[in-house]
């Protein structure tokens, strides 16, 4: 998934000066610093929300639904909206965070805080499937008595057309996550077409549910936890919805979606809580998600209570104010994430590998770190897996004083002279790069940042930004020779193949797609065989398997696809009457919490 999340200060040192002060007047690194410390105190755990207004609900399930506090618009304002409605389609955070309020699937994580969110329970499921045929063969038994928002009961047949569904619209994760189904090769290839019947086999009778896959998959609960696989009605078109809404189960319907105007989401009469890990009821009346609004716009909302949440970073000329007045509204949450710049592996200059190597030595990830906002709210890493996720090493290939045969065990500083000697090396001096970002402040800033440094070390560069809107998926499709971009990738689920395989796995590469999220188009089968292989192990050996995702992170890094720049952390600013604030790791914020009954 992506995001993004705050914005910060870009060191003189390493950004046109003129540019600074334009963007940047006027701030300092002590204002990042005293929004983080003085609004979010101290805690023991990093990976826990901190803030004045954090909840003290205990970790593992959500205080039990209090209808007394229910009622109430919460506004949430953004700059721009993200794409298609389609939970099949959609694969952006800003939706996601939506999703789990509206739709489901056999089974969801957790709804809660702090670690435990990562957990799967059942959910349209009655319970955890039972498994058989050696890993190969889930059986679930579908609940009873549910509907979807249009009064239609939601039976077995709409789950076996909902696993076809999610190739006939070519979702992103369709060849990544679901490719293990039996049958589901058929339906890559033709999708139009596709029939799962040996791969999800259903009986009305009993309402039961087999899904039948040609391996066993070690994180198979995930993949049937996240949005891609929520179960539409068998109604659904059998092409992106766009901006019609396609009925739900969960406690909010969309009612209505202008990608210019607004989002509105509605309360669903035929919910009713059947498991309060996995779709607990919501709070707020009516969710109005409006756009178009500048992020100055948006602090200043909050600030009156005229608005509840942004999504958008914080401005830079805003952040001392708003970590010194309104310090107890600040939430800060540390991620399983990064930033990155995928390089096209297929089109010059960076279809040579020394062109590629050359960025990540050039790239100063100090820099990079202080135009988000500082150390307090990122790091600088050169892994492709965070820290503290399964597999993840400590090294560095692209720091001074290292090489990939001599990796160094962190990030430390830039290598411009070996990045020069790079560019030389591969016969691509003088090339012309367009760097895409989106419009946004800090991902401009981010992005004339990286033109900056790719003119330093003897490329052409120029600076292409686009439409938050578009730019994820403009970035993904092979037809607009995307050489180099600035995004982001926050994980789907805890698991090395989460970072490694989905986004730079040969299956996840669809030439021409606005869905292939393997942005870098790197498609190396010998690679590709062995991160199946430390799937497929993860089965029996999950030890195991992570020990070999760290070797097979530490050898891509080598051919080097990508250049990870830092870790995030995620930054919520809420306005003073907004209460009762929870913050998943797996989906971050629970909008259907917030409580905002005046």
């Amino acid at each position: 998934m992506r995001n993004w999340i705050f914005t910060g200060m870009i060191p003189e040192s390493t950004y046109p000066k003129e540019k600074l002060v334009r963007r940047l007047t006027a701030l300092t690194t002590a204002a990042v610093v005293t929004l983080v410390l003085a609004g979010c105190g101290s805690s023991s755990d990093s990976t826990s929300s901190t803030s004045a207004s954090t909840s003290t609900a205990a970790e593992g399930s959500l205080p039990a639904y209090d209808p007394a506090l229910a009622g109430g618009t919460l506004k949430l304002v953004a700059k721009g909206a993200a794409g298609t409605l389609d939970p099949k389609i959609n694969y952006t955070l800003q939706f996601w965070q939506l999703y789990q309020a509206t739709y489901d699937g056999l089974l969801a994580f957790r709804k809660t805080d702090g670690d435990k969110s990562f957990e799967v329970v059942p959910d349209l499921a009655e319970a955890m499937p039972e498994v058989s045929n050696d890993g190969k063969t889930l059986t679930f038994t579908l609940r009873d008595g549910i509907k979807f928002s249009d009064g239609n009961p939601v039976t077995v047949n709409d789950v076996k057309s909902s696993f076809e569904r999610i190739f006939k619209v070519s979702s992103p994760t369709a060849g990544s996550f679901y490719n293990g189904i039996v049958g589901a090769d058929v339906c890559i290839k033709t999708p139009a077409t596709c029939k799962l019947d040996q791969g999800v086999v259903v009986d009305e009778a009993t309402r039961k549910v087999t899904i039948n896959l040609n391996v066993a998959d070690d994180t198979i609960m995930y993949k049937l936890a996240v949005p891609h696989a929520v179960i539409n009605p068998a109604s659904a078109p059998e092409k992106d919805a766009g901006t019609t809404p396609i009925p739900t189960t969960g406690p909010y319907m969309f009612e209505s979606y202008d990608p210019n105007k607004a989002l509105i989401m509605v309360r669903n009469p035929n919910y009713k809580e059947w498991s309060h890990d996995a779709q607990p009821a919501g709070y707020p009346d009516r969710i109005e998600y409006s756009f178009g609004l500048t992020a100055e716009a948006q602090v200043t909302a909050i600030q009156n209570d005229q608005a509840n949440w942004m999504y958008d970073p914080l401005p830079a000329d805003r952040l001392n104010e708003v970590g010194t007045k309104f310090a107890n509204q600040v939430h800060v949450n540390t991620l399983t994430a990064m930033w990155y710049l995928p390089m096209n592996v297929n089109i010059a200059p960076f279809n040579n590998v020394k062109a590629r190597q050359a960025v990540n030595y050039a790239i100063d990830r100090n820099a990079m770190v202080k135009i988000f906002g500082g150390e307090q709210l990122a790091a600088p890493a050169c892994t492709f897996l965070p820290p503290g996720f399964p597999g993840h090493l400590d090294y560095c290939h692209y720091t001074q004083g290292a090489s990939t045969d001599a990796p160094a065990d962190k990030w430390s500083a830039p290598d411009l002279e070996k990045a020069k000697q790079l560019v030389k090396e591969s016969g691509q001096a003088g090339a012309a790069v367009g760097v895409v970002v989106s419009d946004d402040e800090v991902n401009k800033a981010m992005g004339e940042y990286v033109q900056s440094v790719l003119n330093q070390i003897g490329f052409k560069a120029t600076l292409k930004p686009i439409s938050n809107n578009i730019q994820f998926t403009y970035i993904q499709n092979t037809k607009n020779k995307v050489q180099i971009s600035v995004t982001q990738w926050y994980q789907d689920f805890p698991a090395a193949e989460d970072f490694l395989y989905v986004l730079l796995g040969c299956e996840s590469f669809v030439p021409g797609s606005d869905s292939s999220i393997n942005i870098a188009g790197y498609c190396n089968k010998a690679m590709n065989d062995r991160m199946k292989a430390a799937m497929a192990k993860g089965v029996t050996d999950a030890a195991g398997a992570n020990t070999d995702w760290g070797q097979i992170d530490k050898d891509i890094m080598k051919d080097s696809p990508v250049a990870v720049a830092f870790t995030p952390k995620q930054v919520d600013f809420l306005s003073a009457s907004t209460k009762n604030y929870h913050f998943s790791k797996q989906f971050y914020m629970l909008v259907s919490q917030l409580q905002v009954k005046k």
